[in-house]
């Protein structure tokens, strides 16, 4: 019965080592350098690198925005009556000023000089009585008449003056009116589609209008951000109120796509209060659309500039990685005559353009692994197939 048991406690001796053995080959080829391996030609694994770069970069803050006009006008008639002639084409632009319609004028004329002659008739009224209010009051002041009597005509010259100033009232209301059947622009703009056409009867303050007349050059448009970037968005606009060089904040519009550059322009106002059922916080730009680029209701990625990082290390958004243990990215250096790819933990910062700003980790010059990072193990040999350029970013006003 011993030798058994003996036995069996041998065997346990021997499983043990085995566990022992196999936990040490695991940790030596998984959790230590490990030695170059064969790929698939039989060589180092190949790699493609960058080289970190220093420059400065715009940080953006992208939202979605709404193309708006600068100005926005229905033209309606203040006056009723028969329109007689339109003096626009549909889709023309205009100057404020500009002569749109004519609404027959000769009602309103006869309304005028009827006012004017009830403005005479009374001023001669005024003058009579004025005359009479002079001579009463020399016979007051001789008791030839009554002092009642001087007193009823002083009245009646006050009464006169007030019909007199009531006259003139109606003469300049004639007068507006006759005005306002010549309709003319609000502001200056674009055309829309006309609603109505010539010898057509109108009413004052139609709701459908004659035309409407928005303004795209300038134009505006309205766009949100999360309010987590309000702090940088206040930051941003303090600094522009005390550094009388800092210029506006330039505001960027991308198509759809956000491929193509549809236009430049400047922050002008910020909402005084964020939207709690969103979570964002309204902007509005002016643009100068000069181009026409921009059209009313058209939807445009909208690129705030906020600031700009100077002399910021950057290695392409490719060579950056996300382990357990945070974000890294493999780094060749020479040694002993061979390629070594360096595990490297670094401090992200912001990305734009498929560049990607190294807060900390990483310096100037040092080459990363853009392809090729998955069959990489720390102090690995590599072979370098292929070497790119870090994308370098320009700012608003750089060629």
């Amino acid at each position: 019965m011993a030798a058994p048991k003996k036995q069996r406690k041998g065997y346990k001796w021997l499983v043990a080592f085995c566990i022992c053995l196999v936990a040490f080959l695991a940790w030596r080829f998984y959790f230590r350098a490990e030695p170059a391996r064969p790929d698939m030609g039989g060589g180092m694994p190949p790699v493609r690198v960058a080289t970190a770069i220093v420059q400065n970069v715009p940080h953006y803050l992208n939202g979605l925005g709404t193309v708006m006009p600068s100005g926005d006008v229905l033209v309606q008639s203040r006056v009723s009556g028969q329109l007689l002639r339109l003096h626009f084409q549909e889709g023309q632009r205009v100057e404020a000023g500009a002569l749109l319609a004519e609404i027959d004028p000769r009602p309103f004329q006869a309304e005028l000089e009827k006012a004017r002659g009830n403005l005479a008739r009374d001023r001669a009224q005024l003058e009579t009585a004025k005359r009479d209010l002079t001579r009463y009051a020399r016979l007051a002041k001789s008791d030839y008449i009554a002092e009642q009597q001087y007193e009823n005509q002083r009245s009646l010259v006050r009464q006169w003056e007030g019909t007199v100033e009531a006259d003139q009232a109606a003469v300049d209301s004639a007068a507006l009116q006759l005005e306002y059947s010549r309709i003319n622009a609000p502001i200056s703009g674009r055309l829309g589609l006309r609603a109505v056409d010539e010898g057509n009867q109108i009413t004052a303050n139609a709701p459908e209008g004659i035309v409407r007349i928005t303004e795209t050059s300038p134009c505006d448009v309205l766009f949100t951000l999360p309010e987590s970037q309000v702090g940088l968005i206040a930051a941003a606009l303090r600094r522009r109120e005390t550094d009388p060089e800092a210029g506006p904040l330039v505001v960027q519009a991308w198509d759809r796509e956000d491929k193509t550059l549809l236009a430049t322009g400047e922050l002008i106002s910020l909402d005084n209060q964020i939207d709690s059922a969103t979570g964002t916080v309204r902007l509005k730009a002016r643009f100068p659309n000069t181009d026409h680029h921009l059209y009313p209701n058209q939807f445009v990625n909208a690129r705030l500039l906020v600031q700009t990082i100077p002399d910021a290390v950057t290695i392409p958004a490719a060579a950056v990685q996300l382990g357990a243990k945070g974000s890294y990215c493999y780094t060749v250096e020479a040694r002993d005559g061979q390629e070594i790819a360096h595990y490297q933990p670094i401090t992200p910062g912001i990305i734009d353009a498929g560049a990607q700003v190294i807060e900390s980790g990483l310096d100037a010059g040092a080459k990363v692994v853009v392809d090729g990072i998955d069959r990489l193990r720390n102090d690995m040999p590599v072979r370098i197939a292929a070497e790119m350029d870090t994308p370098r970013l320009s700012g608003p006003s750089d060629p």
